[in-house]
């Protein structure tokens, strides 16, 4: 009866409720980048400019998420997980300089 009234999240083993967090976390990442995402693309306004950096981090934050917690390197090696690290700042940080540089 007690094990009832404990929310589900709570019941959840440690690495299973970590799961769900960030599955929560990347799916509410994803419907902000979406809300954020300009009517007008292109039409040069330095909000968009803004806008695009917002998004371009946001997803950046999603693969690192992803990364960590779905492709088992949180429990990788020291090298590994700064290795990973440093491909996605280097990725995501070649995406934006190409959008911002058109």
């Amino acid at each position: 009866m007690y094990s009832q009234s404990i929310p589900l999240v709570r019941r959840l083993r440690p690495e299973l409720r970590t799961i769900l967090l960030v599955w929560i976390a990347l799916v509410a990442i994803t419907v902000l980048a979406w809300g954020l995402t300009p009517e007008n693309p292109g039409d040069g306004s330095a909000l968009d400019g803004i806008l695009v950096s917002v998004i371009v981090v946001l997803g950046m934050i999603k693969s690192r998420l992803i990364i960590r917690h779905f492709m088992e390197v949180r429990s990788a090696p020291r090298w590994l997980r700064i290795g990973t690290d440093a491909w996605a700042i280097i990725l995501w940080l070649a995406l934006l300089g190409i959008n911002l540089h058109r």
